[in-house]
């Protein structure tokens, strides 16, 4: 099943009354965010779609596959961005596709106006995934790596 487009949803909504809710919800309950899962189910499709297996996420990103496993399913939530930035750049995921599931964790997006961002966005449009490289980059310019938990 394809994704409908938040747009499509929009338009979709700007016709709708209150009293059209349940056959609304009936009719694009596949299409709806669910809270706890939403981040799980798009990194897994994101991953699905590039080929890439979730065990080598845990390994690129060095995080422990138990540890990694109950972040990526929300059965533990972590308050350390980092982490989840780690875990999407070891999927190899664009910028878009982090700043999406940035969101969808509950954190902010890479900031075009925050420095620190800014040579994150430059290094994915590089195509440069390695931590260790991000790492040292980040250093070599002042600024902190990216911490793990």
């Amino acid at each position: 099943m394809q994704d409908k487009p938040t747009n499509e949803l929009n338009a979709q909504l700007k016709e709708k009354k209150i009293d059209e809710f349940d056959s609304y919800i009936k009719e694009n309950c596949s299409y709806m965010a669910d809270d706890k899962r939403a981040f799980y189910y798009y990194v897994t499709d994101v991953l699905k779609k590039k080929g890439i297996k979730l065990h080598d996420v845990y390994v690129s990103a060095d995080v422990s596959e138990s540890y990694g496993s109950k972040i990526v399913r929300m059965e533990k939530h972590t308050r350390n961005r980092d982490m989840i930035i780690r875990l999407c750049l070891a999927g190899h995921f664009s910028t878009d596709e982090m700043n999406r599931a940035l969101k969808l964790y509950g954190f902010s997006e890479l900031y075009s106006k925050n420095a620190r961002d800014v040579i994150l966005i430059l290094m994915i449009n590089d195509r440069e995934f390695d931590i260790y490289e991000i790492n040292e980059k980040l250093q070599s310019k002042g600024y902190e790596p990216l911490k793990s938990d």
